[in-house]
């Protein structure tokens, strides 16, 4: 049986004028259509296809690459809305289908929004803005410190909601970032610390000491570059620390006190300021 809305492996068993016919196994022959057919394409090659439903909800082949896929949560853009619901554009010729039962909000075309791609009682796929339906209510197995990949979901009070490796939430705290984030982008972060009622603190910068060599590094290369003297003091704003290195001030702390405890650098009143050999 073929995943729906997914990659999947299928050899080809025959030839057509319009195109090649592919193996579903239990779901039967499905139709790769002569526009998405690789060259050269022979019975018993076996193809990596996308699986998704033609204009008459037919099981259908293309070698088209989705923006995203079943199972994903995924930032897409209202391309219209019918009386039946919104349809997204999601990279396939065919738009992705929005409900207006899976909708939190109105929308108008032309809007970006946050969606998980499921598929329904009916095996169609669809999106939905229900995001809370789709996140695990079990606590992660994480710990405090691992890289994770996360999903910039919503801007709230205390900063942004980000979705944890496509699986539950965490929280980016406003005062802790110091880079630009959008919505429905994708950025590494770190466990900070998951609290007593399991609701999980992210960090975009590595914990403690962890990865303070390397920005000890940038600060020196940045102070050869600069003739050994970089006006950076207690007063130098976070948001600028950021610009020069990517990371917080308190991480740039970390690093620049290993350097002085190396006496690489000395820390005047006026910045820092490299020690000669």
């Amino acid at each position: 049986m073929v995943q729906i809305g997914q990659y999947n492996k299928l050899k080809v068993v025959k030839h057509a004028d319009f195109g090649v016919f592919l193996d579903g196994g239990d779901d039967g022959e499905i139709l790769l259509p002569l526009r998405y057919m690789p060259d050269p394409c022979e019975v018993g090659d076996e193809l990596e296809v996308f699986i998704c439903y033609d204009s008459e909800d037919r099981l259908l082949a293309t070698t088209e690459e989705p923006f995203a896929q079943v199972g994903d949560f995924a930032h897409l853009k209202v391309k219209a809305i019918e009386k039946v619901g919104a349809f997204l554009d999601w990279g396939l010729t065919k738009d992705l289908f929005l409900p207006y039962s899976e909708q939190t909000r109105e929308l108008r075309a032309g809007q970006y929004v946050i969606v998980f791609i499921y598929l329904d009682k009916s095996d169609r796929i669809t999106a939905s803005m229900r995001l809370d339906r789709f996140i695990e209510k079990e606590p992660g197995n994480y710990q405090e410190g691992e890289a994770v990949n996360l999903f910039i979901a919503a801007k709230t009070d205390l900063g942004f909601k980000a979705i944890i490796n496509g699986r539950h939430w965490g929280v980016l705290y406003q005062n802790e970032v110091f880079q630009p984030l959008y919505h429905g982008e994708r950025v590494k972060g770190y466990i900070k610390q998951i609290r007593p009622d399991g609701k999980i603190d992210l960090s975009l910068q590595q914990l403690g000491h962890k990865g303070s060599d390397d920005i000890g590094e940038k600060i020196l290369d940045l102070l050869k570059q600069k003739r050994g003297f970089l006006p950076l003091t207690e007063k130098t704003a976070p948001e600028e620390i950021y610009k020069l290195f990517g990371v917080s001030k308190k991480k740039y702390k970390m690093a620049l006190g290993g350097l002085y405890k190396k006496r690489l650098v000395t820390i005047q009143d006026d910045g820092i300021r490299l020690v000669e050999d």
